[in-house]
């Protein structure tokens, strides 16, 4: 049976950076995904990759010219998350820039996530629900993304308190039993999630931008709090050696915090698994 086609547009963006032993199943799955809308345009922002990854995008921009490729010949950070926040920032400017009348865009990473098979019909009832402003996904065998994460009591990033190893685990579960005991057609509000894939309305993200600083102005003083009595932890800024926690904390963060202040923006999670 065919999948409707849900009668908007949607620009599908990402950041691609060594992504070349994951991005043919990518491509083919947002193939799937722009099929859904009446037209769509995919944006990717590229930096300096040591595989084929540009090769595989220049080769499927012939194939596909919706594919619109920024690539960054500028100057790049120490700091993992600064880089990916500015590519992540990259793709809206194109989307302020030509596409601001679409009423929709996807952020997902190019990794291998989103490189396993998709159930795209599950994504068409939620463009016809008025219930959220960015929604993201499920995982399975486990929610994943804690990184991204925040959810009361967690208010905050798991980084950023001790025992970030065993809070991670715990997190992980206390997530993991708040989507599975959810009644299928609700969706569960937090502060932010990722996950590796979710929908936005353009208005109002594209006025909000991606930041991969530490940015506690744009948690109230509640939320901190709530995650310090949670995690019986001061807030901390360690150098983790993968991660430095005295400059970076994860991109989406910030991104969903802005648009909760500003906007009182919905960010909710369904407990659908879209990729499986």
């Amino acid at each position: 049976m065919p999948v409707p086609i849900i009668k908007q547009k949607c620009c599908i963006c990402g950041p691609v950076r060594n992504c070349g032993p994951f991005l043919k199943r990518v491509l083919e799955n947002i193939e799937k995904i722009g099929e859904l809308f009446e037209d769509y345009v995919i944006i990717i922002s590229y930096d300096r990759s040591n595989d084929n990854s540009l090769d595989i995008l220049n080769a499927y921009q012939k194939i596909n010219p919706r594919l619109k490729i920024f690539i960054n010949t500028g100057k790049t950070s120490p700091y993992r998350t600064h880089n990916i926040a500015n590519a992540r920032n990259k793709c809206l400017d194109l989307i302020r820039r030509d596409y601001v009348a679409y009423p929709f865009f996807i952020m997902m990473d190019f990794d291998d996530v989103n490189a396993k098979n998709i159930s795209v019909d599950k994504l068409v009832k939620y463009f016809e629900r008025d219930d959220w402003d960015a929604l993201s996904f499920n995982t399975s065998p486990s929610y994943y993304d804690i990184w991204a994460l925040s959810i009361y009591p967690y208010c905050y990033s798991y980084n950023h308190f001790k025992d970030n190893v065993q809070y991670y685990s715990i997190i992980q579960t206390y997530i993991s039993r708040q989507l599975s005991c959810m009644p299928k057609t609700q969706l569960l509000r937090c502060i932010s999630a990722f996950n590796g894939f979710s929908i936005y309305r353009t208005n109002p993200f594209l006025k909000c931008k991606y930041d991969g600083r530490v940015r506690t102005d744009l948690a109230t003083r509640e939320m901190i709090q709530a995650h310090m009595r949670a995690t019986k932890s001061k807030l901390m800024y360690i150098d983790y050696g993968n991660v430095d926690g005295r400059y970076e904390d994860c991109e989406h963060r910030p991104f969903h915090m802005e648009a909760i202040k500003r906007f009182d923006a919905r960010i909710m999670i369904s407990k659908d698994v879209i990729f499986y």
